[in-house]
């Protein structure tokens, strides 16, 4: 499913504790959050329509393959008179209903995975759609099995199936890849109970999980948020107990981590990838030499970014190395009161407004029509995310909010990545997804509007320093702590090939990476070689995590195109937005100028992180 996150209640004090601290959040903020209203894919778990498409579900995949299966070959050489269009708008109809009934199981779920009734629905629907669906995994097989010549004349001549052309070719890219029949239905079908289970297995445990923080028990969100705290001995008791308890369960995320990498190898070995990334960098259709062009230029940055920061910022606090858990600290001068959600919602819609009046008004919808669940709650999945659900309805937003300033521009990516999805519904079912490397666009493009709206409004010194720091902190985190973990992840996928790996292994992997990205400043204290296993990126998506880095360089390019654009960027940048998966990345760059492939276009990006930092400088 397009989202990332987490799970579990651990019985009823803990649901007590998280329930006060749910309330007491709410109190603080002085205001109801918002609850998303999920009757616009089905009315409830009940609901007979769901009951309903799931039969249908089943009955149309069983009748599409009776329908097509060994005549799509017959039906291209047809051209004009074949059939292929009017396959493909079956095919996108049915890939429409089931992302319906998933996301609605899906989101669900994630809204309280501790529930036993959701995770009953969400594995049930999770298997029904598994069972159908691999009734319709030999249409894309077939269709890569027609010779590229025969194929080409269908697109020109038949307009129903030309209409998918940008669909039918990067299909294409995947044929290379692509395993006997029978052998991709075995892994398709065996994918609930391997990979699928042991996501699951995650997700529960790491919910169930509870932190010991200062005679409270917390769930992993509010103990991660304490590391924002400004007393440095609350930030400590957080930072060891999320170690105490990351390392009790170390055992079984130490297993989960090594089925999952083992996993990921075989399938790569059978479908002849060489790195261990190639997967991922086919599946968001960019190249190799890209991607290693980033990693390299980022760390490459290492000391004139993060090194640099974090020298300034143990300076900032009066001691001359940081413990892990100061990283986040609040500087002295920033503003501690909390940020209401009416305040959050004005500003990143002023923002958006700012910029151009349609994104606001789409923004606006989110919040009009209960498309936002923002408050934290026992059992819902920690962090945030945006789910674009399926072009026929509209996305829907997750968030955690507890009113930091963090928490308004995570406020204001998920409603870029809303934006988005709303503008590329219309390809279509099958047209309308981005990549994950551009996917990251919109939001990211969000939230620098929403900050330099901020910082324009801005004359206090010490306010701007602080805005400015956490900035940075954010950009840092966006660029220099995901393209470590990249490496992390090449690291143990890597040596997983070499056997077991065990969890004193995978710390030392993990402390490598963090003191060569973080640097000097800033000092691993014990308990920290823990801290790989709560991250879900590493579980849910291998090598998901260069996508920000791709994404926060993408933006500040762009954001520099904008800002000396004298008109029609946001024609363009909307034009980009609506394009979905239909383009490539350099097709959908072009526009501005820009060229992912140029080395000198990630500096480019790294280089405005590179001027924040000397204007924090020059403020100090």
């Amino acid at each position: 499913m397009p989202f990332i996150d987490d799970r579990l209640a651990g019985g009823a004090i803990a649901r007590v504790a998280a329930e006060a601290a749910r309330q007491s959040g709410a109190q603080a903020l002085g205001e109801a959050l918002p609850e998303w209203n999920l009757g616009d894919l089905y009315a409830g778990m009940e609901a007979p329509e769901l009951n309903a498409d799931l039969k249908k579900a089943a009955k149309d995949a069983l009748a599409f393959e009776e329908r097509w299966k060994g005549k799509l070959a017959n039906e291209a050489a047809k051209g004009a008179t074949g059939g292929l269009g009017a396959a493909l708008r079956e095919y996108e109809a049915l890939e429409e209903l089931m992302g319906r009934i998933g996301s609605y199981a899906g989101l669900l779920y994630a809204g309280d995975t501790s529930d036993p009734k959701r995770a009953k629905l969400y594995g049930d629907v999770q298997e029904k759609l598994t069972d159908a669906s691999a009734h319709l995994l030999f249409f894309t097989l077939e269709l890569n099995q027609i010779d590229d010549a025969t194929l080409q004349d269908a697109l020109d001549k038949d307009t129903s199936f030309g209409h998918y052309r940008p669909w039918v070719l990067d299909l294409r890219k995947d044929k290379p890849y692509q395993l006997e029949d029978r052998v991709e239905q075995l892994f398709h079908e065996k994918s609930v109970t391997g990979r699928g289970a042991w996501n699951r297995l995650f997700d529960e445990t790491m919910t169930s999980l509870r932190f010991s923080v200062g005679g409270e028990e917390l769930s992993l969100e509010p103990t991660l948020n304490r590391l924002q705290d400004p007393d440095p001995k609350k930030r400590q008791e957080a930072a060891e107990a999320l170690a105490e308890t990351f390392k009790t369960n170390l055992r079984t995320f130490t297993l989960i981590t090594n089925t999952l990498a083992k996993d990921k190898e075989i399938s790569d070995r059978w479908r002849g990838f060489e790195d261990i990334a190639d997967s991922r960098h086919l599946a968001n259709r960019v190249e190799r030499e890209v991607v290693d062009a980033l990693a390299s230029a980022v760390r490459d940055a290492y000391p004139r970014l993060s090194h640099r920061y974090y020298a300034m910022k143990a300076k900032w606090l009066g001691m001359e190395t940081m413990n892990h858990w100061d990283r986040n600290a609040p500087l002295p001068e920033t503003p501690q009161a909390t940020i209401g959600w009416d305040e959050a919602r004005n500003t990143v819609l002023s923002a958006y407004n700012s910029f151009d009046p349609q994104m606001a008004e789409i923004a606006r919808r989110f919040f009009d029509k209960g498309w936002i669940d923002a408050p934290v709650r026992p059992g819902k999945t920690p962090g945030a995310f945006a789910h674009p659900t399926v072009p026929s309805v509209h996305p829907y937003v997750l968030l955690n909010y507890m009113g930091k300033p963090r928490d308004v521009m995570t406020l204001a990516h998920e409603l870029g990545h809303g934006v988005h999805q709303v503008l590329a519904g219309p390809q279509g079912a099958l047209m309308a997804s981005t990549p994950l490397t551009l996917a990251e666009t919109a939001s990211v493009f969000g939230e620098m509007l929403t900050f330099r709206s901020l910082i324009d409004r801005t004359s206090d010194r010490r306010e701007r320093k602080a805005m400015l720091a956490q900035k940075v902190e954010d950009m840092i985190n966006t660029v220099v702590r995901q393209i470590a973990f990249y490496e992390f992840e090449r690291k143990v996928h890597t040596e997983r090939r070499n056997g077991e790996l065990t969890s004193d292994q995978l710390g030392q992997f993990w402390l490598e990476v963090q003191a060569e990205s973080l640097g000097p400043a800033i000092k691993a204290r014990e308990g920290y070689e823990t801290f790989w296993a709560y991250i879900p990126h590493f579980i849910h998506s291998p090598f998901y995590v260069y996508a920000y880095a791709f994404g926060d360089c993408l933006v500040n390019s762009l954001f520099a195109v904008y800002q000396n654009a004298e008109s029609g960027f946001q024609e363009k940048y909307f034009e980009m937005l609506k394009a979905g998966g239909t383009k490539h990345h350099s097709e959908l760059l072009a526009p501005f100028g820009l060229d992912a492939s140029d080395p000198a276009f990630w500096q480019k990006g790294l280089s405005v992180i590179d001027g924040l930092i000397d204007e924090l400088q020059s403020l100090d």
